[in-house]
């Protein structure tokens, strides 16, 4: 009687959502070795397990499954290969100095997710439940988090559409799963600045598409760009839109600015969430922090490539970086845009400085949250 009871809670809670309480544990029974710290790339190791869960719209969420690392089976005619319906998260979890598990602001990422869902029409779902799932897959796969300062076990949810069918529509078949790799720091040996190209050839984003969410389709367009400048020396790109030029991203990065305004006003300047713009955990935790500390003026407003040419121009720039979780800052020294290099200020009184004093304090402060070192309600320990 009892079985049965619980089968018919699972049923009614397969309608609506994913249901934690129905998740499924099995182990492998061949664990895999584990690299080095110094040895790992990102990216290219993974954990002994992943989490799984399927989606049928006619039953609703299936059992959310941790079971081992392995391949999956779709069919060719499965529409997230011919119209690319899929989205994902990128988070990461931290072992602090006593051996505890942390993650960063993952309902952040799990609000995101569920955005991007919607956005291209795949099933919704309890957000709270599916983190509850992600910290036990975290937990089995504890042993993948680095002890070490600097590392980290870099999360990929990921959400994609199974239905078999070459129709373009909504897909009445999903299949959420969740892979995790461990991960060494960005710089490897401190900040390493970068040089940017600002791209007028190109566009990342525009109005009412997609690039305030996490989807695939907003990345492969960006490869052949990046592998074009790279040739020239340059680490990333500097999007731009519009007539005017503005600014939008660095790359796959938030882009900051830190500047004496035309007011004589110091003031730290991102681009605003205009559905262009990726709302980045990174973004959101830097505009909170520099609001707290109330050194300078914080403001969300469109920014011009002509205005940053113009800042440089009467040395009104202070630093610019970018800002996104494998990095959380990423120093810029120069701008190359339309056969002009703008050179970037670092930390004037540090002749080899590789980053300004403000972007070096985030990378500090927000690695110190994340580590456990900084109490802060951002950390959250999975227990």
């Amino acid at each position: 009687m009892q079985i049965a009871r619980l089968a018919r809670q699972f049923t009614k809670l397969q309608a609506k959502s994913i249901s934690s309480a129905a998740l499924t544990v099995k182990l492998t029974d061949k664990p895999k070795e584990m690299l080095p710290n110094n040895k790992l790339v990102f990216g290219q190791t993974f954990s002994d397990h992943m989490l799984t869960i399927e989606y049928e719209k006619e039953k609703g969420w299936g059992r959310p499954e941790i079971k081992p690392y392995q391949k999956l089976h779709l069919d060719p005619s499965c529409t997230v290969f011919h119209y690319a319906v899929e989205c994902f998260e990128g988070m990461k979890a931290y072992k602090d100095k006593q051996g505890k598990i942390r993650l960063f602001r993952p309902d952040m990422n799990m609000t995101r997710f569920l955005r991007s869902c919607e956005r291209l029409k795949l099933p919704s779902f309890d957000k709270n439940e599916l983190l509850k799932c992600i910290k036990e897959f975290v937990k089995t796969d504890s042993r993948w988090i680095p002890s070490e300062r600097g590392y980290s076990l870099y999360i990929r949810p990921t959400a994609i559409a199974t239905q078999e069918s070459l129709g373009v529509g909504e897909s009445k078949k999903a299949l959420v799963f969740c892979i995790a790799s461990p991960v060494g720091p960005y710089y490897k040996t401190g900040f390493s600045a970068v040089k940017l190209f600002a791209s007028t050839d190109y566009v990342r984003a525009w109005p009412g598409g997609t690039g305030d969410a996490k989807i695939g389709a907003n990345y492969a367009p960006g490869i052949l760009p990046q592998l074009e400048v790279a040739k020239d020396g340059y680490a990333q790109i500097l999007w731009l839109f519009g007539d005017k030029q503005n600014i939008t991203e660095v790359g796959t990065m938030n882009c900051f600015i830190l500047w004496k305004n035309e007011k004589g006003e110091k003031e730290l300047v991102t681009p605003p969430l205009d559905g262009t713009i990726l709302p980045g955990v990174t973004r959101d935790s830097i505009l909170s922090l520099c609001r707290e500390w109330n050194e300078f003026k914080v403001t969300e407003k469109p920014v011009t490539i002509h205005d940053v040419a113009k800042a440089v121009k009467e040395n009104r720039v202070i630093e610019m970086f970018g800002a996104g979780t494998a990095a959380i800052v990423s120093p810029i020294k120069m701008i190359h845009y339309n056969g002009t290099d703008l050179h970037i200020p670092l930390d004037p009184s540090k002749p080899d400085a590789q980053a300004g004093p403000l972007t070096t304090k985030i990378a500090d402060t927000i690695m110190g949250i994340q580590y456990g070192e900084i109490p802060h309600k951002w950390s959250v320990v999975v227990d």
